[in-house]
């Protein structure tokens, strides 16, 4: 599978031109995936970092599953064929010469497959497979797949799976995204790849997808659009552990959850906590998202990133002490781009894209002390056809033919507006943002809201030359704030990074945003 999408920083040359405690972890063959260190208390490093001795640690809904997953049976339910931990390769064995829809329990202990690279789960339609308190599918570094191939309605339950090394963008388990799988009380743990790719009807609730070397789970499927999603209720943390940002920069290849063309996603009530870069990345042509009473913390970069896609409400979050480490190393190395906490890139409501909502609605969220908040962005030279476009292959939802984006068609409607993924009909209301800049240790750049463009000049052909882009996602395609809550030393920037306001300019003419919105500038920072 190929990469998909582009990624953030392939194309910001353009601005800046203008219950069981980690069973069998530390087991023979995973020793690069080590166990976090626990302190007195029992809580982990990792939890000791996102859980403030003085904050009262994440509230209580939180989905706290890694640590303490709801066991499963301690007996095999009736009609279950039972595994045998102590048979290599048991499990493909029996789920081969069973029919479909069989259940299997996993006993106790450490269940492994032959030692081939390409050894996996091959399951039949409708199978079920259940661990017992304990039971751990262990790749022990040798093989890449624990499951995959073309079944569905394949359901998952209380089951380690760890150890799997999956080649760069693809995944453990599920590994050719087949539809209708159900992942259930189980952990997915320090693999490398992704934990888990994704098909369409998928459900994913109450797991763990934690320390894998890519992403926690890769929502792609390559041949078309990926549908109805649902993730509730996780744990996703400490993903991107293998750095592939660093290793191929600029891939957007990364996070603790990407999504790549679904259409229909519930994302509520999960713990994205801790990860290596971007928390939730939906990417290219996604549509039909509600992102719902998530707690998205402590990630290194973005908490979530809407790149251009379609049609999302994302309300009653709590997003808080996100993007200090990326966020503070575009500053220190000069770059004046508002990157966010919430990046809204060439995306929006498309009432011509059916979905549940024709607006990109943000409300009912609280912010509090993130490296900068919302940034709505528009790059005026990335369109389908135009070679600063990264998502190469792909055109916007509304033209099917990439080649039509092109002159003279693109200098006039309707392909002038609808060879770009646009950041129009953004709400931003009823959030409240919090701000201590002692608290990240910053000086400045970590304080801003901002909706803005670059200055379009690339390609020659292009019909959005100038300040057109900037005049339009700023003045015309009707994004707006209002009635929110600020409370700490924040700043405005519109139009273009040039643009700093405080907020009664950003209230003023010609702006005009966050009418019956309340700003206490306070002490902080």
């Amino acid at each position: 599978m190929g990469l998909r999408g582009g990624g953030v920083r392939r194309w910001r040359r353009w601005v800046s031109a203008a219950g069981l405690a980690l069973v069998l972890v530390a087991t023979a063959g995973c020793e690069s995936e080590p166990e976090p260190e626990t302190k007195p208390d029992g809580r982990s490093r990792a939890d000791a970092r996102t859980q403030p001795e003085d904050s009262g640690g994440a509230p209580e809904a939180v989905a706290r599953v890694c640590e303490k997953p709801k066991p499963g049976p301690a007996k095999a339910p009736s009609g279950a064929v039972t595994v045998d931990p102590s048979v290599p390769g048991d499990l493909s064995a029996k789920t081969n010469a069973r029919p479909e829809g069989t259940t299997f329990w996993l006993k106790p202990g450490r269940h492994r497959l032959a030692d081939d690279r390409y050894a996996q789960v091959e399951p039949k339609d409708g199978n079920t497979y259940i661990g017992a308190p304990g039971a751990v599918l262990d790749g022990r570094s040798t093989n890449q797949y624990a499951f995959g191939g073309g079944a569905r309605d394949v359901t998952i339950r209380h089951l380690t799976v760890q150890g799997f090394v999956a080649p760069h963008d693809e995944g453990v388990v599920n590994h050719d995204s087949a539809d209708g799988w159900v992942i259930e009380h189980s952990r997915v743990q320090f693999n490398s790849g992704a934990g888990l790719m994704a098909g369409s009807g998928q459900q994913v609730r109450a797991s763990c997808l934690r320390g894998n070397g890519q992403y926690g789970m890769n929502a792609y499927k390559g041949s078309g659009p990926l549908r109805d999603l649902v993730l509730e209720g996780n744990e996703i943390t400490d993903n991107n552990r293998h750095d592939w940002e660093t290793k191929r920069p600029g891939c957007g290849c990364t996070g603790g959850v990407k999504f790549w063309a679904v259409d229909g996603a519930d994302v509520r009530g999960n713990w994205v906590h801790g990860n290596r870069g971007t928390g939730l990345w939906a990417d290219t042509n996604n549509n039909d998202f509600l992102i719902e009473g998530n707690v998205l913390e402590d990630n290194q970069g973005a908490a979530l990133m809407y790149e251009t896609s379609y049609n999302a409400v994302i309300r009653n979050n709590t997003i808080r002490r996100n993007n200090w480490v990326e966020g503070k190393r575009y500053a220190e190395r000069g770059d004046s781009f508002p990157f966010a906490t919430v990046y809204i890139s060439e995306s929006g409501g498309e009432p011509r894209v059916k979905a549940r909502t024709d607006t990109l609605e943000i409300s009912g969220n609280l912010f509090e002390d993130n490296w900068n908040a919302i940034t709505l962005w528009e790059n005026a030279d990335r369109f389908c056809n135009s070679p600063a476009n990264t998502s190469s292959a792909d055109c916007t939802l509304l033209v099917e033919d990439i080649d039509r984006c092109a002159r003279p068609g693109i200098t006039k409607a309707p392909l002038y507006t609808d060879c770009r993924w646009r950041t129009q009909r953004v709400d931003v209301h009823h959030n409240r943002f919090l701000l201590d800049k002692s608290a990240m240790d910053c000086a400045s750049m970590c304080d801003r809201m901002a909706v803005l463009a670059n200055y379009g000049t690339y390609p020659d052909w292009s019909p959005y030359m100038g300040e057109k882009v900037a005049d339009a996602i700023t003045l015309k395609q009707h994004n707006r704030w209002r009635e929110n809550v600020y409370e700490g030393p924040w700043t405005f920037v519109a139009h273009d990074p040039s643009g700093e306001l405080d907020f009664r300019e950003w209230q003023g003419a010609p702006y005009r945003q966050d009418a019956g919105s309340t700003h206490r500038a306070g002490d902080g920072g």
